[in-house]
Order: structure tokens, then C-alpha cells, then sequence
């Protein structure tokens, strides 16, 4: 059964019905429906990156939120956001946006992290608490094999804009042969900082199934088990869980990425939403980079979440600063709202170079890796190929043909090299049209460690 975020001992005062204070006139005068997705997209990334951070055992402020994942978004909100107040609570996070409305609110959990409630909810917060303290397991450090200048200078590199004008760099920490060998922060971000993954959550939703199918609970080669397509004659039934993991299924996408602004910041539902698309081709035979698409497989397997949730597996893998979000009727959002740390994201990585193994134990089946690296199916037309929720870098001079990387939006990647023993990790808040060159970066590091 599906568990609301809020079903659970709501103690604190019911939020105000309205704004109680006049709206800035560049914010009163935009159209409605935008004035309501920027107050939510404020009100959800500032939950997430004040309040994970308080329960990871840092600091952010609200100044550097919106200096850093506030710049750069998308321009349609950008300056909405920029005007808008945000009110940040002990549970909650709530941003005004219409005289007449109430604000909207992004409320915290010790287990799920930030949901943002749909617009005109007037509910209660649960009272104040930050869960169990997460004691981290230390990385083994140790001097890199190789040309330990040359790493430096790379990653200095990509705090300096060597790798791209204007690019933002936050955050990277490089593993060799399970050693931490380079680590490195900008100011107001460390250890326990955790950010948004974006689409590197696709990848985490890859290796959930990954986990679902070691222990017989998931057969990724099955027709997708959505209710909403169950009906007799419905063709999308023929779509199968690989197919979604290979960004296949066919399904209708109204823009590059389909982008679920709805659902991400709008309060939507994704078992609301996302099943909702037609097909257009043959499951199997088109690529499409959809959210939906990795949306669709995590409802597709929800139902073994009840026994092994996300924060199951992350606390097996020593990711205590990690948090999987979902939205307020409980589904989770494994497409792009995960928060994490870059140690966090480096473990995800070794876990692929272990074959998936941790301590003995077999989390991953025999096999996984080359699954998810396995260019299957239809292929994008960039500069990286697609296996089963990984990029790949079998079009890339200077790195081995068996690097994968999870990457994501505003500049977030895990680049993981088994042949090399090596997980790469970047975290960055890089404004819109201001591109991180990873495989330039992965390239240099590469040659550093050699």
C-alpha cells in the first residue's frame, strides 16, 4: 500500500491560507501557472539542499542555495525565483506566489528527504525531529598510482574552467583501486554536502531493479507491470522493463528529456502522470531520452519497495548522506530527485567495479555490469552511447570501451572504468548552456593515473 509523506503524527500549525504580504510586482504579474511551478521549484530545492545537509551533518545557508542551484535554471523561472521569498521552517520550506493562494510547500522527512505538496495545500507539518544519526564508514586514502601532479592539475583544472567556461564545479573525489587518490570542494560545499543527482538518480533506479532482480523479485525481460496499462488491448503492455531501462519504450515525449515540470515542482503525482503517455513506435525500436521512461520502471516495480526501499540499499553500501525523495502520495521520483554526496556517489561507483559485491555478499547478480553496459537497442546520436540506465564511452578516444557513466543534469557524474579500477565523481551546479567536459576530465585523469 502506498504511504503519504504525511500520514504520520501531524503535530505542528496548519500552514497560512494565503500570502500575508504583498507579492514583488515582477512576481504578481507573471501568468499563474509559471508563478506556481517557480515558487515550487524554489521551495523544493531549497528544502532539499538546507535540510538533507542539516541531516548529513553540514551547512548550507540560503544565501549559497541561491547562489549556486538557484542561477542558471530554467530562464522561464530563473527570474520568478530570484524574487521570491522562501520561509524555511523546521519541517517544511514555503515560497508566497499569489495573494489568493496558498504558498507552496516542500515538506522534510528523516527518511525520504523533500516532497513538494501540490499547489493549494493548506496541511500540517509534522513536528520537528532529524532521525537517526548516519555514521559514515572513512575511504582507505592513499597516493595514486601514477603521475600525482598530473591528477592535481586536473582537478584544479576543474575548479578553474578548464573544462568549460562558466562551468561551476562543487565538488570531486577520484578512487583508485578502492583508495580515495584526489578529493576536492569549493567553498561551501565538503563531505557532507549532499546535491541533487538529477539523472544520475536513473542510474541509482538502475541498480535498485538491479538489487530487485538479484533477489527473484524482478524480471527485467517482462512485460512492465503498470496497473494503468493493464486494461485489455492496450499495446503499451508490450513494453518491458528493459525497454524503459533503455530509454525504448516508444512512448510519446513532447520535448528532449520530457520534462515533468509537473511532476518535479508541481505537486503531481507520478502514478498520476507518467502512465499516461501513448505510443508512437514499436517498443524496442526508437530511442528517447524520457524521465518518464525510468519513472514508468520504478512504478513498475514499487511493489518491492514496501520489504527493500531505496534507503535499504543505500545504508548496505555505506551511503548514509544519500536520501531517495518521492512525491506526496509516496511514489518515488528515481529519475532525478536524489540527494547525495560525492563520497556517496563514489561508493555507488566501486560497487560496479566489485561486480556487484559488498562484504561477500552478492547485491547485484553475476553479469549486471555488462548488462547495463551493453548497447542494446537503438542508440542516441551524441557523444555517448546508452546501455540500461548508463552512458557509455564506446566513442571516445583515450578511455577504455568499457567506462560507463551515470550523468545528470547541472553537471553531475559518476564515471566508473572497470578495466582501470577507477570511479570518477563530479558534482557541480553548472548554469544553463555553460557544459563540464567529462570526458576531457575523465580523459586527463585518466592518463594522470596510468
Amino acid at each position: 500500500m502506498r504511504t503519504l509523506i504525511l500520514a504520520a503524527a501531524l503535530a505542528a500549525a496548519p500552514l497560512t491560507a494565503a500570502s500575508q504580504t504583498p507579492l514583488p510586482t515582477a512576481v504578481a504579474e507573471a501568468p499563474a501557472p509559471i508563478r506556481a511551478m517557480a515558487a515550487g521549484y524554489k521551495a523544493l530545492m531549497v528544502c532539499g539542499a538546507l535540510k538533507n545537509a542539516e541531516a548529513a551533518g553540514g551547512e548550507r545557508t540560503l544565501e549559497s542555495v541561491e547562489a549556486h542551484e538557484l542561477v542558471g535554471i530554467y530562464p522561464e523561472l530563473e527570474p520568478l525565483v530570484r524574487e521570491m521569498a522562501a520561509e524555511v521552517g523546521e519541517r517544511a520550506v514555503t515560497v508566497p506566489w499569489d495573494d489568493a493562494m496558498p504558498p507552496r510547500t516542500a515538506v522534510w522527512s528523516p527518511e525520504r528527504g523533500c516532497s513538494i505538496m501540490p499547489v493549494g495545500w493548506t496541511g500540517t507539518v509534522a513536528a520537528a525531529g532529524r532521525g537517526e544519526p548516519r555514521a559514515n564508514r572513512p575511504f582507505e586514502a592513499g597516493a595514486p598510482r601514477g603521475n600525482a601532479a598530473l591528477l592535481n592539475a586536473a582537478v584544479e583544472g576543474a575548479f578553474a574552467g578548464r573544462y568549460g567556461d562558466g562551468a561551476n564545479s562543487t565538488a570531486v573525489v577520484v578512487l583508485q583501486d578502492g583508495r580515495l587518490v584526489a578529493e576536492a570542494y569549493a567553498d561551501g560545499f565538503g563531505v557532507d554536502t549532499p546535491q541533487r543527482t538529477w539523472s544520475v538518480a536513473k542510474s541509482l533506479a538502475g541498480t535498485l531493479i538491479g538489487a530487485a532482480v538479484q533477489r527473484g523479485e524482478v524480471d527485467v525481460n517482462a512485460p512492465a507491470a503498470i496497473a494503468d496499462w493493464s486494461r485489455p488491448g492496450d499495446p503499451r503492455q508490450a513494453i518491458t522493463l528493459d525497454n524503459l531501462l533503455r530509454m525504448a519504450s516508444g512512448l510519446t515525449s513532447d520535448t528532449a528529456g520530457n520534462r515533468t515540470d509537473a511532476l518535479y515542482f508541481g505537486g503531481v503525482g507520478v502514478d498520476e502522470q507518467a502512465p499516461t503517455w501513448p505510443l508512437i513506435a514499436p517498443p524496442g525500436t526508437r530511442y528517447r531520452y524520457a524521465n518518464n521512461d525510468t519513472l514508468l520502471a520504478v512504478l513498475g516495480v514499487a511493489g518491492t519497495f514496501e520489504a527493500h526501499p531505496p534507503a535499504e540499499l543505500f545504508a548496505r553500501l555505506g551511503m548514509h548522506d544519500t536520501w531517495a525523495e518521492t512525491d506526496w502520495r509516496g511514489n518515488y521520483i528515481l529519475s532525478s530527485q536524489v540527494w547525495s554526496t560525492a563520497r556517496d556517489l563514489a561508493r555507488f561507483g566501486q560497487l560496479y567495479l566489485d561486480d556487484g559485491m559488498m562484504g561477500g555478499e552478492r547485491i547485484l547478480p553475476e553479469g549486471w555490469l555488462a548488462y547495463v553496459s551493453r548497447p542494446s537497442g537503438p542508440q542516441p546520436s551524441g557523444e555517448q552511447g546508452y546501455g540500461a540506465t548508463f552512458w557509455l564511452f564506446d566513442k571516445s578516444e583515450g578511455i577504455p570501451a568499457d567506462a560507463i557513466s551515470a550523468n545528470g543534469n547541472r553537471g553531475q557524474y559518476v564515471i566508473i572504468v572497470p578495466s582501470r579500477d577507477i570511479v570518477i565523481v563530479r558534482r557541480g551546479e553548472d548554469p544553463a548552456g555553460k557544459r563540464f567536459d567529462h570526458i576531457a576530465f575523465t580523459r586527463d585523469v585518466l592518463a594522470a593515473l596510468d
